[in-house]
């Protein structure tokens, strides 16, 4: 089935998106989101640490077709994909694609108006460029990763969503959309180069800028947002749980204090010499009542403190609820589409694309034949 036309601001925008893992087909997913038809190119077999595509929600909103780049027609089909789109988005190691046939020269020869974009995590060049990587490794050269935790303890694991997916895929899709901007202005498509080291450093932009000014101590958990202020932290519960706190400005912790019960405290805000004996007191009364509790005496304050929620805690949020933060499709429950649009608005249209089994729709669409072969 064709798709639906009207969902999304990106409606039109045709994506071909050369199947991988994480932060490139998270991007794809995005844009797709936003109403653009993207087709996923997959390899027989499937990419490495797949889960059961039947729940890989990464994969809704999109299309499938199967082309073994391998076999001597594979590139001609993935070309004559590239020649009717407006983005193509590819993760591979810098030179692979190229020796497959389909690097950026190759499509933008049958488009020049073609937005190549390159998902990596060191980048296409640089000392690094060949090595093989994950999140944790790129973050960790960035000093993004060397922020997180207390002191006297390893830095944690963030998942894979600081590296990955907000120091790679938002940063492609930013790239991408700019650059498909410009060509439409210009009539000249460019190539993208999104890497997760580039785009983890700039989201620590604002860090860099207190470290310069003297406002930033080069540790962890001696900083303002990094856990060593005691009213910016989370602090476990009598049923241990977790409440959040984010009491930064005086109007707020003067809120937090009263509420929590400590207002013999309400000095310390500033006073750092106080901040352990405050973090002590902090400490000892969150862990007199449940995380229920203190969520229902903060309930509809201004004291910026929150319960923190498990996945499967988090839909159920008034909140969340109340806005439709998540929804179901398929029997899974998932984020819905963001940001949201007054005027073209998104939806979960399908759910993840199976493997192969839009190509018989994307080849009458997109009017490329050549991809029946081997199906007829």
């Amino acid at each position: 089935m064709a798709k639906t036309p009207g969902h999304g601001p990106l409606t039109g925008v045709r994506v071909v998106e050369l199947a991988g893992i994480g932060p490139g087909p998270f991007a794809a997913m995005l844009l797709a989101d936003l109403g653009a038809d993207v087709v996923r190119v997959d390899r027989p077999g499937g990419p490495g640490l797949a889960i059961d595509p039947a729940y890989d929600i990464t994969n809704r909103n999109k299309r499938s077709v199967i082309v073994d780049l391998k076999t001597p027609d594979g590139p001609a089909r993935v070309l004559a994909l590239a020649a009717r789109a407006d983005i193509l988005i590819e993760g591979y190691r810098p030179g692979v694609a190229e020796r497959l046939g389909v690097g950026p020269e190759a499509c933008r020869a049958r488009n020049p108006r073609l937005v190549y974009g390159r998902m990596t995590g060191w980048g296409q060049d640089g000392p690094l460029a060949q090595r093989a990587g994950h999140d944790i490794a790129y973050i960790a050269l960035t000093g993004t990763l060397g922020m997180i935790g207390a002191p006297d303890a390893p830095p944690p694991a963030p998942a894979n969503l600081l590296g990955d997916y907000a120091g790679g895929s938002l940063y492609l899709v930013v790239g991408v959309l700019a650059a498909l901007h410009h060509a439409r202005a210009t009539g000249t498509g460019q190539v993208v180069d999104a890497a997760i080291v580039d785009g983890t450093s700039h989201l620590a932009a604002m860090i860099h800028g207190m470290l310069a000014a003297g406002g930033w101590q080069d540790r962890r958990a001696a900083n303002l947002l990094d856990g060593g202020c005691p009213y910016y932290g989370t602090y476990e519960t009598a049923d241990g749980k977790y409440m959040a706190v984010g009491a930064l400005e005086p109007q707020f912790y003067a809120e937090f204090v009263r509420l929590l019960g400590i207002e013999d405290q309400a000095s310390a805000r500033k006073d750092w010499t106080r901040w352990g004996e405050l973090r002590e007191t902090v400490t000892a009364r969150f862990k007199t009542r449940t995380r229920d509790e203190w969520t229902a005496v903060f309930e509809g304050s201004d004291a910026c403190v929150a319960p923190v929620l498990s996945l499967t805690e988090a839909p159920h949020h008034p909140h969340l609820a109340a806005r439709g933060t998540f929804t179901d499709h398929g029997d899974i429950t998932q984020p819905a589409p963001a940001p949201r649009f007054s005027a073209t608005p998104t939806a979960v249209r399908s759910g993840p694309a199976r493997p192969g089994a839009d190509t018989v729709d994307v080849a009458r669409d997109w009017d490329v034949p050549d991809l029946m072969k081997g199906l007829e």
